[in-house]
């Protein structure tokens, strides 16, 4: 089941559920006013099963606007975790490659603090680029969805955004290679699952630029070096999350070192089981619209 936030033509928040022939059934009057409520229940599928039984209203896709998938959660992120991420890394720092390297290997893995919700972009809407960075990439990853336990209940799409050429100068440049505004986006829905996805579930992103495809590629799940579990595990020690928390898993898809960003780029990222995460590049005149 995919659970969604969206926006009515009233400026009315509600929580949804995605339908497979391209409806949103309005969760409003079963009380399900918020994702967390659903996120934080002791069976959210059961939960959901109840819900459809009754006759919910209905609105056609193109009538709302999807929002990001999050509300009072802490979106974290882990870095370095596939071989291909580690590489272009080690590659791109001229002040201590080898921390990259020993990160890969190590019990410990690299965790860092990348967005209060109220920052993240929805589906749809823009992404930022640093006005001092000057080699910007999209990140496509698998964002686990957490509950306050630490369980793992759900999946959406993340664009962990991030400035290469700050980051390689120097490895404690990260947050602010990292956390700015626009630099995030989620969506465009959590799927709900019982399961772990299989480990052969693709992650896809092409980017277009003037219609036409200036990057594209893909990896898998099963290329990531840690598990889904491990990673949440490291996330939760010492830490609390009252409300659950998301975590961007890391990615394993990384653009040529002569790509960078554009104002106006077309950012597509897949994950066939969830869905597509679409968001273009805002300019930097245009970065206080966000």
């Amino acid at each position: 089941m995919k659970i969604c936030r969206f926006k009515t033509a009233d400026q009315k928040i509600h929580a949804g559920l995605l339908t497979d022939d391209g409806q949103v059934l309005d969760l409003a009057p079963t009380g399900l006013t918020e994702l967390t409520s659903i996120i934080e229940n002791a069976d959210p599928l059961a939960l959901l099963r109840s819900a459809t039984a009754k006759n919910l209203p209905r609105h056609a896709i193109a009538s709302v606007t999807l929002l990001a998938p999050v509300e009072r959660q802490e979106v974290w992120a882990a870095g370095v975790t596939y071989l291909r991420s580690k590489t272009a890394r080690m590659e791109e720092s001229d002040f201590s490659a080898t921390a990259y390297d020993r990160v890969y290997a190590a019990a410990r893995p690299e965790i860092f603090f990348k967005s209060v919700a109220e920052k993240v972009v929805g589906p749809g809407e823009k992404v930022g680029i640093r006005s001092d960075a000057k080699w910007n990439v999209p990140e496509p990853e698998l964002a686990l969805v957490i509950n306050s336990k630490g369980a793992i209940v759900g999946y959406t799409i993340g664009n962990d955004m991030s400035s290469r050429d700050i980051e390689g100068e120097n490895p404690l440049y990260l947050p602010q290679a990292k956390v700015y505004d626009g630099c995030c986006a989620l969506g465009p829905c959590v799927l709900l699952a019982s399961q772990p996805l299989a480990r052969e579930t693709e992650i896809a992103i092409e980017i277009a630029r003037g219609g036409e495809v200036a990057f594209a590629g893909r990896t898998s799940l099963a290329q990531m070096k840690r598990g889904l579990q491990e990673l949440v595990d490291w996330l939760f020690r010492d830490n609390s999350f009252p409300n659950g928390a998301y975590l961007l898993t890391g990615t394993g898809v990384v653009p040529p070192d002569d790509f960078t960003l554009q104002a106006g780029d077309d950012i597509r990222i897949t994950i066939d089981p969830i869905g597509t995460l679409h968001n273009t590049v805002a300019g930097l005149l245009a970065m206080s619209d966000l």
